[in-house]
């Protein structure tokens, strides 16, 4: 087919067609007898031509500029045709160069459905956009690219004006969608009029968006919204420059305010809840020419109903909280950006200081009011940090780790509460949960309960994930090292009921060996599993963990590895797992990294059971995990009957002990020395000198010495001036004859002298001396305790007297 442009002088258009980038020219176009791959017709022209292809869309573009002068002479106002008529479908561009004065203002106003703003490299649905910019001088500033399907209904320019419209070759827009008239000058850089009449969002950024504010602007957007309607205001992105003079900033006029305008840096919060119309107002400054830097900014603007319970506020007191925050958020912040389409939640803390995400400290009180028809699309994520400055006041407290009521009471669910415990240099932290007990999550054992808790143990270097851990388990206590930071977590609405019966505890403890120490203290019906920290990741290197389990006194317990091996091979050091009984005399099963691990057993004590890391080749890490179960003891009937007869045997014994002590107190005379004549008394090896030998008879041993022997009454002398010895026995010097030893004579004291005619015996041989034994009877002694008192027959260094005292004392 055969098109025919035809261009008018007065019209000054101009119309170009060409290629498309980067397509290989398979299509030309044929004018009379040429053909070439351009073309171009001027004011004036009437140019008829064809396409050698049939499909010219593919290969070509078309360009339409009509140049408007409003500075010579009188601009053409009104509505803005597309013309000229009868072109190609092709994809075009119609732009309009309008030239005029900066003493005056241009008005670009838009028909509906409006426009809506985009950001530089997004398209529009329709693939139909409009792109303005404006022309000051010299400079020209890209006001911004809109689609239709939006709300702003006009744009006001300073000066002139540069307005494309891009069409798809398929569009089947016929008018441009806008018209031009002149205006008074505006004294700034563009104002941006949007009409917003239901709820609704709007998205705007500033010129030259994400380049630089032009330096020392002024630009304001005019928002036209119903007084029954509310609105607000978020920046999501902005950038400042560096000022030399003035100071980058937006003001506010706002309805019903008293100090308009109302002046806020880019980085405050800004107004929320706005009841009708209201401007906002970008201002640059004077840039640094060395250093100018980018003035940008990308905001937000919510309509909405007013909230039912829009005046209805939350008293917050932290007052009496410490190192604490409180941060009411979207759900899914801070990973999360809300789509600007999504339904919007507002947190006020008071009637224009709104916003998706709000944060409250320690040591105030807060009124907090809410703007959103769906709180449970609302979270709430608390910090508080617990420090130890004073070893000597922190290793006497007990903190409880327990969420304040002042936030379960709020409408909002709670997502997160972390708290970050610190500890000095040669102090840990240990965890505890006396009543309830927490339980390891692990695939074998999951939770199931409406919150959690992750403890993590941090240090500069490493980071160790001790585990999930949820109420009603059998984890006494947790011992660790190093910093720790514990993440309670919520799973449904369930929380709140049982928030109630928290009982996790804190306190700072001395020095622990290894990284983690668990106390296990199982319900002896229930099989616990119990698996390393970091799991699947493997324990970090070197690292040691062990865990102490409590067994009944009535039962035992059964424990077994849930695999055979570590699975891990050490490139320095070794990997153990170590077993022990908590009772004396216990032997400790040890295995290595290459090692099988011990077949299931029973444990009738208190056990340990540790895990030491080496240092893991590449691709081996180290997890390790065990259960344990409970099983009541099984007496044996033998031992039964061992333990009835021990009392038999006990109870005989005791009878009769006190069947001698009572037969000897009814005894009034002592017993001197008791001599028993059926002995054999002929010394062993002296056959020719004695007819029975005295080793053999024994005759020279006393079967008793009785407490009460003493030889005072037959030492004493009339003038009672020396004192017998009564505790001293001395052994006979003299010759051994062939009758049995007699006791000393009376006249046998320390202080006696021989007299120098009397003849000295002969010196004996060591088979001629032989001691006398005396076996004390002491109190309920039996006499067949005569064996073992010969064991003691050279000891004479206690005296009798001294016997006899203890022995009252002991009857």
């Amino acid at each position: 087919a055969s098109f025919t442009i035809s261009l008018r002088t007065v019209d000054n258009i101009t119309v170009m067609i060409k290629l498309r980038p980067g397509v290989s020219p398979s299509c030309q176009i044929r004018v009379k007898n040429v053909i070439g791959s351009e073309l171009k017709i001027t004011p004036g022209e009437n140019v008829t031509f064809t396409f050698t292809c049939s499909t010219p869309e593919k290969y070509f573009i078309m360009g339409i500029q009509k140049n408007i002068d409003c500075v010579s002479g009188p601009c053409p106002f009104g509505d803005v045709h597309l013309y000229p008529p009868g072109l190609p479908r092709l994809n075009r561009t119609f732009i309009w160069d309008v030239k005029a004065s900066t003493k005056a203002g241009l008005e670009l106003k838009f028909s509906t459905p409006w426009l809506r703003q985009i950001e530089p490299g997004e398209t529009c649905p329709d693939v139909v956009s409009y792109n303005i910019n404006s022309c000051i001088d010299t400079a020209t500033v890209n006001i911004g690219t809109f689609c239709r399907n939006g709300s702003v209904s006009r744009i006001k320019l300073l000066g002139g004006v540069i307005m494309s419209l891009h069409l798809p070759w398929d569009s089947p827009l016929t008018t441009s969608g806008f018209n031009i008239a002149n205006r008074a000058s505006i004294k700034r850089l563009c104002i941006i009029e949007s009409i917003l009449k239901g709820e609704s969002s709007i998205t705007l950024m500033s010129p030259n968006y994400p380049l630089g504010f032009p330096e020392d602007e002024l630009m304001t957007w005019q928002f036209v919204i119903p007084s029954n309607m509310r609105a607000s205001v978020f920046f999501h992105n902005y950038s400042l420059s560096n000022c030399e003079r003035k100071e980058e900033r937006v003001e506010y006029y706002l309805p019903g305010s008293f100090s308009n305008p109302e002046v806020f840096k880019l980085s405050d919060s800004q107004p929320a809840n706005i009841a009708g119309s209201f401007n906002l107002s970008l201002q640059g400054c004077d840039q640094d020419a060395q250093n100018p830097g980018i003035l940008r900014l990308l905001f937000q603007v919510v309509v909405q109903h007013p909230q039912v319970d829009e005046n209805v506020t939350h008293l917050v007191d932290l007052s009496k909280e410490w190192n604490m925050t409180v941060t009411i958020h979207f759900e899914g912040w801070p990973s999360r950006i809300p789509l600007m389409s999504e339904p919007i939640c507002l947190i006020c803390k008071n009637p224009r200081t709104c916003d998706r995400v709000l944060t409250l400290v320690s040591g105030a009180v807060y009124k907090i009011s809410f703007l959103c028809k769906d709180l449970s699309r609302l979270r709430i994520t608390a910090e508080k940090g617990i420090s130890c400055v004073d070893i000597r006041w922190c290793q006497r407290k007990i903190y409880s780790l327990l969420v304040p009521k002042v936030i379960t009471q709020l409408p909002i669910r709670l997502h997160k509460f972390i708290w970050k415990l610190l500890a000095p240099d040669l102090i840990n932290i240990e965890i505890t949960s006396p009543s309830l007990k927490l339980q390891q999550h692990v695939p074998e054992q999951r939770c199931n309960t409406s919150y959690s808790y992750s403890i993590v143990s941090a240090t500069p270097e490493t980071e160790l994930n001790v585990g999930v851990f949820c109420p009603g388990g059998s984890i006494e206590k947790i011992q660790m090292r190093n910093n720790i930071t514990i993440s309670l977590k919520t799973f449904g609405k369930g929380f709140l009921n049982e928030s109630n019966h928290q009982d996790l505890k804190m306190s700072f403890v001395p020095h622990i060996k290894d990284e983690c120490t668990f106390t296990v203290s199982p319900d002896p019906k229930a099989k616990v599993y119990l698996q390393t920290p970091n799991w699947p990741y493997g324990l970090p290197p070197y690292v040691s963990i062990s865990w102490y389990v409590v067994v009944p006194s009535k039962q035992v317990a059964h424990l077994g590895f849930s695999k055979d091996r570590m699975g891990i091979a050490c490139e320095t050091g070794r990997a153990y797992v170590n077993i022990k009984e908590e009772t004396l005399g216990a032997e400790e099963t040890v295995r290595r990294e290459d090692e099988l691990l011990p077949k299931p057993r029973n444990m009738y004590h208190d056990f340990w059971v540790n895990v030491s890391n080496c240092k893991p080749v590449d691709k081996t890490q180290l997890t390790l995990q065990f259960w344990v179960t409970f099983a009541d003891k099984q007496i044996d009937l033998g031992v039964i009957i061992a333990v009835v007869a021990g009392a038999g045997v006990l109870m005989a014994i005791g009878l009769t002990v006190c069947c001698v002590k009572k037969k000897k107190k009814k005894s009034q005379n002592p017993m001197v020395g008791v001599y028993n004549p059926n002995v054999n008394t002929q010394v062993p090896g002296k056959q020719g000198l004695f007819t029975k030998g005295r080793k053999k008879n024994e005759s020279h041993v006393y079967a008793v010495i009785d407490d009460a022997m003493v030889y005072g009454h037959l030492l004493k002398e009339s003038n009672g001036s020396v004192a017998p010895e009564v505790d001293v026995y001395r052994p006979f010097d003299g010759p051994i004859g062939s009758l049995p030893p007699s006791p000393p004579p009376f006249s046998f004291r320390k202080d006696i002298k021989h007299s120098p005619n009397t003849e000295e015996p002969l010196p004996l041989t060591d088979t001629d001396h032989d001691t006398y034994t005396f076996a004390h009877q002491k109190s309920g002694q039996s006499e067949d305790s005569r064996d073992t008192n010969e064991k003691n027959n050279a000891d004479t260094s206690t005296s009798l007297l001294e016997n006899k005292e203890q022995d009252d004392l002991v009857e």
